[in-house]
């Protein structure tokens, strides 16, 4: 019980604070997503760098309109991913999604996915798990879009 307290400040945290809120200038890609079952929405704009030689997140920014999850959600989401490799970033999304498909049942890796534990609960209501995602596939769908642009 305890933990479920700790994780819901946490999810109000970021929905309260959120982080990158605020669509950026310059962007490499930009994607408008809705949830249809509840009509949030969420606009994510992406700019990549090159490091190394590789595709790296240099910026994240995102406006938001929806409940408390979605929100919360794409914030934790860009807290993850900008600075990482394109690869890294997009190995992070994959665990998040592994935990929203766990049904509660998963193991997720808190050192990867840091405040988006939090998010745990949400995966044994199946009717919240596309308000936790919506952010971050749109994120991914927008990364897609400037890496495509790029080659």
């Amino acid at each position: 019980m305890e933990y479920e307290s700790l994780y819901q400040d946490i999810i109000l945290d970021h929905y309260r604070n959120p982080h990158h809120r605020g669509l950026r200038e310059p962007y490499d890609a930009e994607v408008h997503h809705v949830n249809p079952l509840c009509g949030d929405e969420v606009t994510v704009r992406v700019s990549l760098k090159e490091v190394g030689g590789e595709p790296a997140v240099a910026d994240v920014s995102y406006d938001a309109l929806g409940c408390s999850i979605s929100q919360a959600s794409a914030s934790v989401m860009t807290d993850l991913v900008i600075g990482k490799s394109v690869d890294d970033a997009m190995a992070v999304c994959e665990e998040f999604l592994g935990l929203m498909r766990s049904k509660g049942a998963g193991e997720p890796d808190e050192d990867m996915l840091e405040d988006a534990v939090a998010f745990s609960g949400v995966s044994k209501y199946p009717a919240r798990i596309k308000c936790a995602l919506l952010g971050w596939m749109a994120w991914k769908d927008a990364t897609a879009r400037a890496l495509e642009e790029a080659s």
